[in-house]
């Protein structure tokens, strides 16, 4: 059987390394730190009480348009609905503004949505409803250049606002005025008119309720191990000589390697290992990121719902509020998430701290959490690194070749997709 070794054991390698494993090859995984996950992982937090609790490194929001994601959690004995909280697509803020899809089948969900919105005039509806039947006509493609903003500019102010912006924000995490209209146009296909996964609603949200641990890293964790795949933890692998035909990871011979770590990490890795791959390379280093701030807050008051949409400008840079009460948090525990916002920590979390305050909200900081480089700025024309770099090196993650933003789903697929791509066993012919 063919040897593989998978380098990260993040989403997408756990999706990689599932999908070589069924497929018969022999795999092991090598992870950096000390547990799976990745950038989806869970930290511990002390409460003002002196008690403890579990909180994310970032509060993710998954949709029932995440078919693969959901079908791998399935397949490696996670029951979604045991762990994710299901819910209309719903962006409303404090006040009960905006739109919030009923629970019936697409795209009448969108188009009942849309002429219920709240605090939306009769323009703004059919604004919308206007350009989404000429997404829908356009077979939802648009110009190469065309930003998000470009793409909406037949909407009116508020649907901008109110839908436009906080959608391309949370699905590609870059600002609308410089976000690949084909990549969001995508988004809008598979979630507001496509279905999701075992009769869930493409555009459903489905929010966490328990550590991002459960949600697949620890039980694919124990897969692995049942199906005789190996998982060796807090192995940083720091180069990749060959050896004839092989690659050698920590001295042992491989037939493929996988590259599932960040995109700066794999190509230092390939810089250091003196792999001839200048043209991968290159565009992998000329990728931008855009950062998130998640300021987790305690003594906020329950919401109205689990998570409201909340007005971003200039000193108030949160897009959003989770409840983290309603996702099987502590009462009064608060989740801010803030995308794209270029300050430092301390300015971001006192920025969001008074965006609290001007609700009403008196909280107290409990912990900032920023990732520097989330994701890939998704922009328009922009060239991703491919799967394959030289023969029997392979890469995947968000970042490589694919039609979507840098998202769960968007790691898992390009796991399985490398996964299904590696040499069949020798056995097997």
């Amino acid at each position: 059987m063919t040897r593989v070794a998978i380098l990260g054991g993040g989403w997408a390698g756990l999706a990689a390394a599932v999908t070589a494993t069924e497929r018969g090859h022999a795999v092991t995984v090598f992870e950096a730190a000390r547990t799976l996950g990745g950038r989806a992982r869970t930290l511990s937090v002390q409460l003002p009480d002196g008690s403890s609790t579990e909180l994310d490194n970032g509060q993710h929001i998954l949709i029932g348009a995440y078919v693969d994601t959901l079908k791998l959690m399935e397949k490696v004995g996670v029951t979604p609905a045991d762990v994710l909280l299901r819910l209309p697509l719903t962006l409303r803020d404090p006040h009960g503004d905006g739109l919030a899809l009923p629970a019936l089948a697409a795209p009448l969900d969108a188009v009942l949505g849309i002429l219920g919105a709240r605090g939306w005039t009769w323009r703004d509806k059919l604004s919308l409803l206007r350009a989404a039947v000429g997404w829908q006509l356009s077979g939802f493609r648009c110009a190469p250049a065309a930003t998000v903003l470009e793409l909406a500019a037949s909407v009116t102010p508020r649907v901008r606002q109110q839908l436009i912006e906080p959608l391309c924000v949370a699905a590609l995490n870059t600002p609308a005025a410089r976000s690949s209209g084909q990549v969001f146009l995508r988004v809008i296909r598979d979630s507001l008119f496509g279905q999701g996964h075992a009769g869930w609603g493409g555009s459903n949200l489905l929010l966490p309720r328990a550590a991002l641990g459960r949600l697949l890293p620890d039980a694919a964790h124990r897969w692995l191990a049942a199906h005789g795949a190996k998982v060796r933890l807090g192995e940083r692998v720091s180069s990749l000589p060959r050896a004839g035909a092989d690659w050698l990871v920590q001295g042992e011979p491989y037939e493929q390697v996988v590259i599932a770590t960040p995109p700066s990490e794999a190509a230092r890795l390939l810089q250091d290992s003196g792999i001839p791959a200048q043209d991968w390379l290159q565009v992998t280093r000329a990728l931008a990121f855009e950062p998130i701030t998640t300021v987790y807050v305690s003594g906020g008051p329950r919401l109205s719902l689990p998570m409201l949409m909340l007005a971003s400008a200039a000193g108030a840079p949160a897009q959003f509020v989770f409840d983290r009460s309603q996702l099987g948090g502590p009462p009064g525990v608060l989740a801010f998430v803030a995308s794209a916002s270029t300050k430092d920590k301390e300015a971001v979390q006192s920025e969001v701290l008074a965006q609290a305050a001007a609700l009403g909200w008196s909280v107290q900081p409990l912990q900032t959490v920023v990732e520097k480089r989330a994701t890939f700025a998704c922009t328009p024309g922009l060239r991703r690194p491919a799967m394959a770099i030289v023969p029997g090196l392979w890469a995947c993650g968000d970042y490589v070749e694919g039609p979507y933003p840098a998202t769960l789903e968007g790691a898992v697929r390009a796991g399985i997709a490398v996964g299904a791509a590696l040499a069949r066993p020798l056995s097997q012919g």
